[in-house]
């Protein structure tokens, strides 16, 4: 029998096992959660701040807490109250932030009462995700904390706890909502306060968008100017810096304003002008992008 004759009458190769293999990259690995850019932003631009879940596992349905931050960096706890706790901020060690969150939720429900989940196991490309889990029609909209002592919940700390605490309370950025837009979030970092907002569109059409406003020279918050745009998870974030002694609250008219002629610019499909291209590239070249 010739080699070709023998290789024509092997069996075809099994699939391999999906938690065999390493989990697949994802652009934008909270696409298809209630409120993409909220969880966005609780991981890449929020300091201090929680959110409520449910989820089902086999069957049974569940309620944990979405924080920012937990002590130690640990990716999850599962309080002695009997709360589940995940950090959004924890990091991951596959191409999916989604995968990641769901195995720590996972694991953190398995533990005792009173543990905290000091590393989550590896997510795999057979490994559930958040849209595997989560319920579907739940709202989801990040709680701002002044610090970090929802940790705590209420609990005595020793002298060497509360210095923590302390330290960590000091280092968060203060933040604040804001209500002409969803997820636009005013913050001052040292002396300087800027406002970013987490665009839910396409990240092309975003840029296009944010390009013809800026060539128009509507693309002010008010007094404050665009200073350009990351990439978050697959969204873009605009960034503007506004007077440092600005009140969140004076903003938010800017804000309305702002959303709908952003709004009108997504809507149009024309080529976008050399003046438009310009102001583009110019967004482009100073993006950066954030995991």
């Amino acid at each position: 029998m010739g080699k070709a004759s023998r290789r024509k009458g092997k069996d075809p190769k099994a699939p391999r096992d999906p938690s065999t293999l390493p989990a697949p990259f994802v652009g934008r690995p909270f696409e298809g959660l209630p409120a993409e850019t909220e969880w966005v932003a609780m991981r890449e631009i929020v300091p201090a701040a929680t959110a409520t879940i449910r989820y089902t596992v086999d069957g049974s349905s569940a309620q944990a807490t979405v924080a920012t931050v937990l002590p130690m960096a640990w990716p999850a706890l599962h309080r002695d109250t009997g709360e589940v706790l995940i950090a959004l901020q924890a990091g991951g060690g596959s191409g999916d932030a989604s995968r990641d969150l769901a195995q720590a939720l996972l694991a953190a429900a398995d533990l005792a009462e009173g543990e905290p989940l000091t590393t989550a196991p590896r997510a795999t490309a057979g490994s559930p995700r958040l849209q595997d889990l989560l319920d579907a029609d739940q709202p989801f909209e990040a709680d701002l904390h002044e610090g970090f002592d929802f940790w705590v919940a209420g609990a005595d700390l020793d002298a060497e706890g509360q210095a923590s605490l302390e330290r960590a309370n000091e280092a968060a950025a203060p933040t604040r909502r804001l209500a002409g837009a969803t997820s636009a979030y005013w913050c001052r970092i040292g002396d300087r306060t800027y406002v970013r907002w987490v665009l839910p569109h396409d990240e092309d059409k975003a840029t296009d968008a944010l390009a013809r406003l800026h060539a128009a020279d509507h693309s002010r918050l008010g007094d404050g100017r665009l200073l350009g745009a990351f990439r978050a998870s697959g969204l873009l974030v605009p960034v503007w810096e506004v007077d440092a002694g600005t009140d969140p609250a004076a903003l938010d008219e800017p804000m309305t304003a702002l959303a709908a002629a952003l709004g009108e610019a997504l809507e149009s499909s024309a080529a976008l002008t050399p003046d438009e291209r310009r102001a583009r590239n110019g967004i482009v070249s100073r993006q950066v992008t954030l995991r």
